[in-house]
């Protein structure tokens, strides 16, 4: 009879111990029979755990109120100093419904998806929950993958939600007429609902460098506010140097300069141009910022 070797004897005496402590079988790879990765924090647990937050709650509210006080704006407001932005906000539902995209692109929309992709890890480093999550055990990058999927479905609802109350309300108070574009010219409604629909997902394209940053951001810090304000603070910034003209091209790399490229959509004649580079440029932002925050996480101690 052969003598088994010390890693063997280990594993044996291993298996041994947790067979005496709660009959558990333990696999050759050390994992407990029946261990199963796909099993752990599942999609719907952890969606069902957010969206019971507050902060969840507050986003979601916060988006479908918005609406309802720029069109009480517009009603309180006084008609002869509103010029052609007004005239086409309240030409029709349609017009309403592409004022409220527009109103809510360039920080509603941001502090958004920075709140839930910032908050996602290290939220759950400041609870002092994260160590007991990966000892579960959760996968570090499963864990990162789940977070970052439930926070791109709530954004997802959170921008339909948006938009559908935007619609639903515009209908109601001003119709269903012809949208009116910034040249004075009118495009039909149904034309008109699937250009305010492509333009709602432009912008959900676009947000996507946001999230990626923000899910950066969350897994090298352990303050959620951190995370939040360094992502905001960012597209801010990015704002403010796409408005130096002296900068020239250099613009063009700048991740928010084709934030608002679907106005295009908005026109007679479509120009796919800037879109286009709008949503290469957003991706390609979106993937690196997704790929370090991959990176750093699995290399980073969990100490909180």
């Amino acid at each position: 009879m052969t003598e088994d070797t010390p890693a063997e004897q280990a594993g044996s005496d291993e298996r041994a111990l947790a067979r005496r402590a709660g009959n558990l079988r333990v696999q050759r790879d050390g994992s407990v029979e029946g261990y199963r990765i796909g099993r752990t924090l599942r999609l719907r647990v952890e969606l069902a755990r957010q969206l019971r937050r507050r902060r969840t709650r507050l986003i979601l509210g916060a988006l479908a109120v918005l609406p309802l006080l720029l069109l009480l704006a517009f009603e309180v407001g006084d008609d002869g100093s509103g010029g052609s932005t007004a005239d086409a906000a309240t030409s029709s539902g349609l017009g309403f419904t592409a004022f409220v995209l527009t109103a809510s692109t360039g920080f509603l929309l941001v502090v958004a998806v920075a709140l839930l992709f910032g908050d996602a890890v290290s939220s759950e480093a400041s609870w002092g929950s994260l160590r007991y999550l990966l000892a579960a055990p959760v996968p570090r990058l499963r864990l990162l993958r789940q977070k970052a999927a439930v926070a791109a479905l709530l954004g997802l609802l959170g921008m339909g939600l948006l938009m559908s109350v935007a619609l639903g309300a515009g209908l109601f108070w001003y119709g269903t007429g012809d949208l009116l574009t910034g040249t004075g010219e009118t495009v039909d409604f149904v034309a008109g609902l699937i250009r305010v629909a492509l333009a709602c997902g432009y912008v959900a394209v676009q947000l996507s460098w946001v999230a990626g940053l923000a899910l950066l951001l969350s897994v090298s810090t352990d303050a959620p506010l951190g995370a939040v304000g360094g992502t905001v603070a960012v597209s801010i910034v990015s704002q403010i140097l796409d408005q130096i003209e002296v900068l020239g091209q250099l613009r063009g790399y700048l991740p928010t300069h084709f934030s608002r490229a679907y106005a295009d959509l908005l026109n007679p004649d479509i120009d796919w141009t800037d879109m286009t580079r709008g949503a290469f440029s957003a991706l390609a932002y979106a993937t690196a910022f997704t790929v370090l925050a991959g990176l750093r996480f699995h290399r980073k101690d969990i100490t909180s």
